[in-house]
């Protein structure tokens, strides 16, 4: 099978993962508004949603050994594509057209990108000055975005996304430095970069998890359209990545990041409020804009579960 090929079937089904894991962290966190990092380490849901995010890290983790940043990272926007027909099942409805205009853009735009972007399983990898001086500007940058005091929303959305993708973007130097036998498998390259990975990778699921306070809507499309940003940059200023056919190649890479981002903002926008007109049409949403101030009357998408707010609603 064709390594890009690999890559793509790998990341459609960790942004299935992602999606199942930020609903349930947006519940977590509607619930539970202001709750410390020690009341979470003690809720099992909150340990679900790790679970789910660690699976589908894991499948990133194998996309990247198989396909350049500038390919893997943008079908994170799948994450969102996955929502959709989740949504409908447990409500028990069909897509409405808002999510099918959404989901429309976004692969069309996805599409645009994998024909400039697909190329050769990666190769180069980050040397330790890169890597740290990639981590140093990302940390000054998170700070600055998520500064204390900072009211929990697009701004840690933002830092998340920046977060995760320079993980992602080190995860693939780690990936690849260790599957390619040419140095030895403890290396302090390897082993630097991956407490980096670690460490960023917390920062992201931390940093949405405050994002998520305010409702999932438009965090979730900023961290999904920061995180492709910061590591399709760091692909193609480092790494060696290349978009194919020249200037017309750029040019539709462009419009297909375009197109993408608005079909993510469709799919993440704020649901219409309880009762009003057209609310039946848009399961997903309502799951998406689920807001702390409303959450002790659940949408209908989500059961009540009967066991207490430790046990996840399946999905």
């Amino acid at each position: 099978m064709n390594a890009t090929l690999v890559a793509v079937v790998l990341s459609l089904f960790s942004a299935v993962a992602y999606a199942a894991a930020a609903v349930a962290q947006e519940r977590l966190a509607s619930r539970h508004p202001g709750t410390g990092l020690l009341r979470l380490l003690g809720n099992g849901a909150w340990w679900s949603s790790v679970g789910l995010n660690a699976a589908a890290a894991l499948l990133h983790m194998v996309a990247l050994k198989y396909g350049p940043l500038t390919v893997v990272q943008p079908l994170g926007a799948l994450t969102l594509v996955a929502a959709v027909p989740m949504g409908a099942r447990v409500a028990g409805r069909k897509v409405g057209a808002a999510e099918w205009r959404g989901t429309a853009f976004t692969l069309a735009g996805l599409a645009a990108i994998l024909v400039t972007a697909s190329g050769p399983a990666p190769e180069d990898v980050l040397s330790v000055p890169e890597a740290v001086a990639v981590a140093g500007a990302t940390a000054a940058l998170i700070g600055l975005l998520a500064r204390r005091g900072a009211k929990p929303g697009l701004r840690h959305a933002t830092a998340s996304g920046f977060a995760s993708g320079v993980a992602s973007a080190l995860t693939q130097t780690v990936t690849v430095a260790v599957t390619d036998r040419s140095g030895p498998l403890l290396s302090v390259q390897v082993i630097g970069v991956a407490v980096l990975v670690a460490a960023f990778a917390a920062a992201g699921l931390l940093l949405s998890q405050t994002a998520y306070r305010g409702g999932l809507g438009a965090p979730l499309a900023m961290v999904t359209l920061a995180n492709p940003v910061a590591a399709a940059a760091i692909g193609l200023a480092l790494l060696g990545e290349r978009l194919q056919g020249g200037a017309a190649g750029m040019l539709l890479a462009l419009a297909g990041a375009g197109i993408a981002g608005w079909g993510v903002v469709q799919l993440s926008r704020a649901a219409p409020e309880p009762g009003a007109v057209g609310d039946e049409d848009h399961p997903v949403a309502a799951v998406l804009a689920l807001r702390p101030e409303t959450a002790s009357a659940e949408p209908a998408l989500l059961p009540r579960p009967t066991t207490g707010p430790e046990h996840l609603t399946p999905l």
